[in-house]
């Protein structure tokens, strides 16, 4: 039973992982046009992104389980949302840099609770843990970029 909860739990943070991968992948461009100075951490975050995808597939597999690689279905309607929101004229980099913010919320509370639930030990465990402090690490970078708009 815990192999089954722990590979549900790593499935979980797979999701995550591929809305992070695919959210960062949708707005890159917004961003790096008025905030060229972090084009170079944005691409640091994607391949980060993919590299904790694939660690947490080996990771899975290696306790037998099958890796559930899609996005999340709420991680797709954010998307959706997000896509409608910037359609209209009023869309620009500050909404779509919050939208990210939003989104490296959501990733660490996802990974918070994955820690909390005793579901990961051992090798697991170490790993995710080092997932969420790049997740945290992730979501700073873009915290200051919001600081840094708010005094322009």
């Amino acid at each position: 039973m815990k192999t089954e909860q722990t590979i549900s739990v790593l499935n979980d943070l797979l999701h995550i992982t591929n809305d992070r991968i695919e959210g960062f992948e949708k707005v890159e461009g917004k961003i790096w046009e008025k905030y060229p100075d972090v084009k170079g951490e944005y691409d640091h975050m994607i391949s980060q992104s993919k590299i904790m995808k694939i660690e947490l597939i080996n990771l899975i597999t290696e306790i037998n389980g099958q890796p559930q690689d899609s996005p999340s279905v709420a991680g797709a309607l954010h998307r959706a949302w997000i896509d409608i929101k910037n359609s209209f004229l009023f869309a620009n980099v500050e909404s779509t840099l919050e939208n990210v913010v939003f989104g490296e919320k959501a990733a660490i509370k996802a990974y918070e609770d994955a820690i909390k639930s005793g579901s990961l030990s051992g090798r697991s465990l170490e790993i995710v843990t080092e997932h969420l402090k790049s997740i945290k690490e992730s979501y700073h970078q873009f915290e200051k970029m919001e600081e840094y708009k708010k005094k322009e």
